[in-house]
């Protein structure tokens, strides 16, 4: 008989930061949801990247950090925060037109683009195993999608759009990890991208109500904790893996759907959830076992 195969002590301490990061996202899409019928996209953006950038400011300074604003690789911070901002403001739009559900099912395009990207500019080796649960993972998406007339609309496309960025992003990430701190990748994140909302909200500022600061302040320290979180796990685990895990997100905010926004689960959508599952397991074993 096989013995099981035991958690490396690298993959479990990623999967605890992902949980961090399945929580701040999910909590990111509650507060985008409530700020979309009143602010605009890029405004939230500000908002997210100017208090994250006073945190972040906070957390280097106490936690003594020793020049963490130095770096040889700040071209491809640009580029990682100019995708990423595209992906942020693609995202955003999509959870006030779509079901939570939906969006976060397109949204797990996200490790077919990654796989691709990384193998490409990372040298990543995929498995075959790995490239099995990939595949499982995106049988399962379109099961929750069910592809047809639906399918065929403009807030399916800006999703898609978001997760080709992400997976820009994701990779870029993990290339930065091998030589910044997660603490100067969240703080260039923050700074490079507020210039970026400024100017897509030039002209079109709209001063928050008092009841919009509870969710401002929200997804502001969410979108921060989010990425930190996922940053720290790509310390500890491959970027395909990172990413797979996050279909974990997926059940979560189909909760949420329901709780919050009577968004009531199809079948397709508990089989669709329950083969992304099954994706994250073949694909964790595999890591599992080349470690």
């Amino acid at each position: 008989m096989n013995k099981l195969t035991p958690i490396t002590p690298s993959t479990f301490v990623a999967f605890v930061w992902m949980l961090g990061a399945l929580t701040s996202f999910s909590l990111v899409a509650i507060a985008g949801r409530e700020l979309g019928d009143t602010l605009p996209i890029s405004e939230i953006l500000v908002f997210r990247s100017f208090i994250g950038l006073i945190i972040i400011s906070l957390i280097i300074y106490l936690a003594h950090d020793v020049n963490p604003l130095k770096t040889q690789r700040f071209g491809l911070h640009c580029v990682r925060n100019t995708f990423h901002f595209a992906g942020q403001y693609a995202w955003f739009l999509g959870i006030t037109l779509l079901p939570l559900a939906q969006v976060f099912a397109l949204e797990f395009t996200v490790p077919i683009w990654t796989a691709i990207v990384a193998a490409i500019f990372l040298k990543d080796h995929i498995s075959r195993r790995q490239w099995m649960a990939i595949a499982l993972g995106f049988i399962g998406v379109v099961i929750i999608i069910q592809p047809g007339t639906q399918m065929i609309n403009p807030p399916a496309f800006i999703v898609l759009l978001a997760a080709m960025s992400y997976a820009v992003a994701h990779t870029s990430s993990k290339s930065l990890t091998k030589t910044e701190s997660a603490n100067t990748i969240v703080f260039y994140m923050c700074l490079i991208q507020l210039p970026m909302g400024l100017f897509l909200n030039y002209g079109h500022w709209v001063t928050p109500v008092t009841s919009d600061w509870l969710w401002i302040i929200i997804v502001s320290i969410t979108a921060l904790s989010a990425h930190f979180c996922m940053t720290k796990a790509m310390q500890y685990a491959a970027v395909t893996t990172v990413v797979i895990i996050d279909y974990l997100r997926l059940p979560l905010i189909t909760v949420v759907g329901i709780l919050f926004y009577e968004e009531t689960p199809s079948l397709g959508l508990i089989i669709g959830s329950a083969i992304l599952i099954g994706s994250n397991i073949i694909n964790i074993r595999d890591q599992q076992k080349n470690h």
